[in-house]
């Protein structure tokens, strides 16, 4: 079970260079900054264009006529991609064996060793200067952790690309316009890119 930390030991821990997972946890229990963990070091997520916030909840919605609301969160759950490494997704579907596990946890977080959510989901922020973290670093990462897909929403370029794990690796299809997104995760949905972005 995670402590909370009083603010003297929050000020200790936000002058360490490196944090452990408790550490980490305890920390943005108490800042009011999302973060995430990076090779043991805090890095703060920049705050959203509103209109990134828009195309999310639009996606949240447009999944909610096919997913049950209990299995999607919204920027509200960790998700350890490696012993160093927390990630804070925009949406997850987290499928049922993922659902089961968080439900028996007092915080929201997929641990590394509970089931991994079934698709993680981010919204590149061109912004933020860290169009990499997105394409490159979550790529191997998630893939790495189990995630069957990982959707990368680009507002910028119009296209969403929908990577699904084939024997460890992600293979990818982009889609664009009014191309009709097609999900092994989730085959029953009939979204189109035009209805996202």
């Amino acid at each position: 079970m995670i402590q909370a930390i009083s603010k003297s030991q929050n000020d200790q821990i936000a002058d360490q260079k490196y944090f452990s997972l408790s550490e980490f946890y305890a920390y943005c229990d108490r800042s009011e900054i999302q973060y995430e963990l990076e090779d043991g070091e805090l890095v703060a997520m920049p705050s959203e264009p509103i209109a990134n916030s828009v195309l999310s909840r639009r996606l949240f919605m447009a999944l909610a006529q096919y997913v049950p609301l209990d299995f999607l969160t919204y920027k509200e759950v960790f998700v350890e991609v490696t012993g160093r490494r927390v990630r804070v997704p925009d949406l997850l579907v987290l499928g049922d064996e993922c659902h089961n596990a968080l439900q028996s946890r007092n915080n929201g977080t997929i641990s590394q060793e509970m089931p991994s959510p079934l698709i993680a989901i981010e919204i590149v922020s061109p912004r933020s200067g860290n169009i990499a973290r997105d394409y490159r670093y979550k790529r191997s990462e998630y893939a790495a952790r189990g995630i069957r897909e990982y959707w990368i929403v680009d507002p910028e370029q119009k296209k969403i690309t929908i990577l699904s794990l084939v024997e460890g690796f992600y293979e990818e299809i982009i889609y664009a316009q009014d191309q009709q997104l097609i999900s092994p995760a989730l085959p029953e949905i009939k979204i189109k890119v035009s209805d996202i972005l």
